[in-house]
């Protein structure tokens, strides 16, 4: 597809999803402007650039479709998106929308080769003569944020990533939010107060560097970076979108300028987790110990057997602590599991 054919595409028909699922290998850059001013750059397939006439202080990416069968997000996102190309939205932040890998959003699968929110920080070229169309995406994905946050204006910004997602299983807690690891840097209260905007008041906060699209945003970019999970993950056409209307409310007054309706953070109005540990797949006769519709956030006895894999078994150790993300289908090698404890966030937080 040329240019210009795609921006008579977009024009006729300001779906930028349809078009980039059609073409999901590749869109030709191309650049227009709203007739309210706003700059449009489609960078390529899955990613457009958004920036208003008059930019505020914020930089923010919001993605999706990172795992191609997690469609809530995907739908709120792409609804956000063509209300800014049809003017029915008009910014005042500059944005990024990234819809993460739409090959498998098409086939309606997690992944096609690779977990893709396994790749980033470099872990994409980690395996020398390895390749896969994930590999190369997160390749991308990554200079394409890197290239959003360095082109802004000079000043005080604030930079900003969230990655929508919706879980394998249900949970305990509808929405959570995983906070990447900060180094030993404070949690963000105006973060806290955002993200319990958006309905998600359950925070996984994270105690080791890690591979996903969120601590790239966090570690690489000096980003707020989160992921949020906003449900479970079902098909298109049976998401209840009533049940993110919270989170899409709070997005849209984000990146508009709408008057937000945050609270004081208070502790006590959360349910806060750390990682106790991580439970890696290691051969083929990995497998859990507990039924497929167990939800995340569930506890145990201590001495229940959780899973198990060649010559080891997984029990609860203490009391209290609880599982989330369990899936025995990764890859060898991959995060199978984690195990949570209850923390309290007393003096960490400004």
């Amino acid at each position: 597809m040329k240019p210009e054919e795609l921006l008579q595409q977009l024009q006729q028909t300001p779906d930028f999803l349809k078009l980039s699922l059609a073409n999901p290998d590749f869109l030709p850059f191309a650049s227009y402007s709203l007739p309210n001013g706003t700059e449009i750059e489609i960078w390529d397939t899955g990613v457009i650039y958004c920036q208003p006439q008059q930019c505020g202080e914020q930089d923010i990416v919001l993605s999706s479709g990172v795992h191609g069968n997690e469609t809530a997000p995907v739908e709120l996102c792409s609804e956000l998106l063509n209300d800014v190309l049809t003017g029915t939205l008009l910014l005042t932040e500059r944005v990024l929308f990234l819809f993460g890998n739409p090959p498998a959003i098409n086939a309606g699968v997690r992944e096609i080769q690779d977990n893709l929110n396994r790749l980033f920080s470099g872990y994409h070229s980690k395996e020398p003569g390895v390749t896969s169309a994930e590999r190369e995406r997160a390749k991308k994905l990554e200079a394409y944020v890197l290239q959003f946050f360095q082109a802004a204006p000079e000043g005080l910004r604030e930079r900003k990533l969230y990655d929508l997602h919706t879980a394998i299983r249900g949970s305990r807690f509808e929405k959570f939010v995983v906070y990447p690891f900060l180094h030993g840097a404070d949690w963000s209260k105006q973060q806290f107060e955002f993200l319990k905007a958006c309905g998600a008041n359950t925070v996984l906060l994270m105690q080791t560097p890690a591979s996903t699209f969120s601590y790239f945003a966090a570690q690489s970019c000096k980003a707020h970076g989160f992921t949020i999970e906003l449900g479970k993950a079902r098909p298109f056409g049976q998401n209840d979108m009533s049940r993110f209307a919270e989170a899409a409310s709070a997005l849209r007054a984000l990146i508009s300028g709408g008057e937000l309706q945050t609270t004081e953070f208070n502790e006590a109005d959360f349910n806060l987790y750390e990682v106790r540990r991580s439970i890696n797949k290691n051969t083929e006769s990995f497998k859990l110990h507990f039924a497929d519709n167990i939800e995340n956030f569930t506890t145990f006895e201590v001495g229940t057997v959780l899973a198990s894999d060649e010559g080891v078994e997984y029990k609860v150790e203490v009391e209290g602590e609880a599982i989330i993300f369990p899936n025995p289908k990764v890859a060898i090698g991959q995060r199978a599991m984690l195990m949570v404890k209850p923390v309290s966030v007393a003096g960490k937080v400004s």
